[in-house]
């Protein structure tokens, strides 16, 4: 098959049942389940350039070895299919409609030589230029004085900055591809500071430098906790302990090494811990300073509309309501169609 037969993920999650596809991904997770009938079947993760989709590989579906292209129609043998996490495939599969909701059955399975098809150029990458997002962190991190501003000239530069410009900011449910991190930071922070500026306005004692420097640290665990392999994956660390106690590890580490005031300690370690809103979500203590429930509001707003506009991205040229998403517990309504400008917005407008 000619590469020009295949398609991308975010094509592919607008065709409507009983259409076939063909799509080239990296595995970023591979599930052996069994059916009724106690036989074997498989959950998949296809990740490429534009997304993730989630398929079916059921018992009667052809895993094929296509390393060898002289050698068409060699079966991959069963101990091998755990192997292909984090290679690339070729999937031929079908759309089918089940509970109302499109489900996708990857009917045969493609292992090939991974020098021709590097994993690394089907990981989906931010859509927002790593340049600007670099400019932005770096102007919000220019926006702070004092030992604050110090601190973060600290905490990032070297290896560290390395990881936290092309981490995820998650496995699946927000902003999980390379750079992903450094974007919802950005945003968070953007967001945050615009917040606390109306509250400024209002009356509000609010602190600016420490909602920026909050912003900027508060997930800066996730630099443990998950990894690139090369599709978003979760460490042990993270799996075990959470990036919300790694960060506040990494953050009470560094401040040590800096000598940061014990009052500023105090304050953003705080955010840290609390960023996520409510113990039931994962943090250990609620929001209790005007900073760290501005940050707690711009992180859960961000990660929100990040669901709404990829959930939106997934419609059906002909729907108006979206398939449930679990991560905020609702469905999201396309109540208008978008313009150019408006379903791609300029990150410096925000940031503005």
């Amino acid at each position: 098959m000619s590469e020009a037969e295949y398609m991308k993920t975010a094509e592919i999650k607008k065709l409507p049942p009983s259409k076939k596809f063909k799509l080239w991904g990296v595995v970023s997770r591979i599930d052996s389940r069994k059916d009724r009938n106690n036989k074997t079947f498989w959950d998949i993760v296809l990740m490429d350039e534009q997304g993730q989709i989630q398929g079916k590989v059921w018992s009667n579906a052809q895993w094929l070895d296509r390393q060898d292209p002289s050698i068409k129609d060699r079966e991959l043998p069963a101990e091998k299919i755990v192997e292909i996490e984090g290679c690339t495939v070729g999937v031929q599969g079908q759309v089918v409609e089940f509970r109302g909701q499109s489900q996708y059955n990857f009917n045969a399975i493609y292992f090939v030589h991974q020098s021709e098809y590097p994993p690394h150029d089907f990981v989906q990458k931010s859509p927002v230029p790593v340049v600007r997002l670099e400019r932005a962190f770096t102007d919000l991190k220019g926006s702070c004085s004092g030992q604050i501003a110090d601190f973060l000239d600290f905490v990032f530069t070297g290896e560290l900055w390395k990881d936290f410009r092309v981490a995820p900011a998650a496995v699946s449910h927000h902003h999980a591809y390379v750079h992903g991190l450094l974007e919802h930071t950005v945003r968070v922070a953007s967001s945050a500071k615009n917040i606390a500026l109306s509250y400024t306005e209002g009356c509000y004692d609010v602190d600016h430098d420490i909602v920026v420097a909050g912003c900027l640290l508060h997930d800066l665990g996730k630099i443990d906790a998950y990894n690139l392999n090369p599709a978003p994956g979760i460490s042990i660390p993270g799996f075990i302990h959470d990036h919300i106690a790694l960060g506040y590890a990494k953050f009470s580490e560094l401040s040590k090494a800096f000598e940061l005031d014990e009052n500023l300690f105090l304050h953003l370690g705080h955010i840290l811990l609390s960023h996520h809103g409510r113990k039931e979500f994962g943090s250990p203590v609620l929001p209790s300073t005007l900073e760290a429930m501005i940050v707690s509001s711009a992180d859960e707003l961000d990660f929100k509309l990040f669901c709404y506009k990829n959930s939106i991205d997934d419609l059906e040229e002909d729907k108006e309501i979206s398939e449930y998403n679990q991560s905020t517990g609702r469905r999201f309504w396309k109540w208008r169609e978008l313009s150019g400008e408006e379903a791609d917005p300029d990150l410096e407008r925000v940031e503005g």
